[in-house]
């Protein structure tokens, strides 16, 4: 008999939810009957992601939320906190990554935007959340990050060192926080075809490249990085935590 998800009792929270990796993780966990409750910092992506999961009905809500600003983090708490009547599941997937290149080449203002919104914000919303997240019997905090942050991606540089930084506060918080019964991973995906890393995979040189170091010879899809996410935030994976598990079609072995 196949297992089946029944994840009905969950009240979920996904960054960056409209597109991507974010839309493939709120699109599986709605499946398996989790609320969710999806940011993004324009209106018209939440709109727009909202329209094509109105099949969910109601499960499904969302509102604009800049995670590298502290009002909109608490706006943002307050809100999925008030529809849902609580939080269980905390997804990190909102991302930036506004410099290609040489690490020198990297100027002040893109750093301090790289780690505000791929560690402040997370940590940030991690804490916020974190009063509602003791009360939850199924609490779980879910950080996705990269493979960068396992090894560093060339002309990646400083996204690599946020995502590095982000595994490790993900075992501390693990660490820290088991205590409350709450369990906190992470996801490095590899290269997955999104609109994120669109200049990667539309470079014909490099998907070669990276197509021939990967044992399953393909670059991989949103909803394999959903199907995994909803996994670990199940009862499937109610005895992980801590963890950083890779996606990468074995990239990085």
């Amino acid at each position: 008999m196949a297992l089946q998800l029944d994840l009905s009792h969950l009240r979920c929270l996904v960054t960056g939810g409209t597109r991507g990796i974010g839309l493939a993780i709120t699109e599986e966990l709605l499946k398996a009957g989790a609320r969710v409750y999806i940011a993004s910092r324009k209106q018209a992506a939440v709109d727009e992601a909202l329209a094509s999961l109105s099949r969910f009905g109601d499960r499904c809500a969302g509102s604009t939320c800049n995670v590298g600003e502290p009002d909109d983090r608490q706006k943002l708490i307050d809100s999925v906190t008030d529809r849902f009547g609580g939080l269980d599941v905390l997804v990190n997937n909102a991302a930036a990554n506004p410099v290609f290149g040489k690490v020198e080449a990297t100027e002040p203002w893109a750093f301090q935007k790289i780690m505000q919104v791929n560690l402040e914000a997370p940590f940030e919303l991690a804490k916020l959340a974190l009063p509602y997240l003791k009360q939850s019997e199924a609490a779980s905090v879910l950080n996705i990050s990269s493979i960068g942050g396992l090894r560093p991606e060339p002309k990646l540089g400083i996204y690599s060192v946020s995502k590095a930084a982000l595994n490790s506060l993900t075992k501390v918080l693990a660490k820290e926080w088991g205590r409350y019964g709450i369990r906190v991973n992470a996801i490095c995906p590899g290269l997955i075809q999104t609109d994120f890393s669109q200049a990667l995979w539309q470079n014909e040189q490099l998907i070669q490249q990276m197509q021939h170091h990967t044992p399953q010879g393909r670059i991989g899809q949103p909803a394999e990085i959903g199907r995994l996410a909803v996994s670990i935030v199940s009862s499937f994976g109610s005895y992980c935590t801590g963890h950083i598990f890779t996606a990468d079609g074995g990239y990085t072995i």
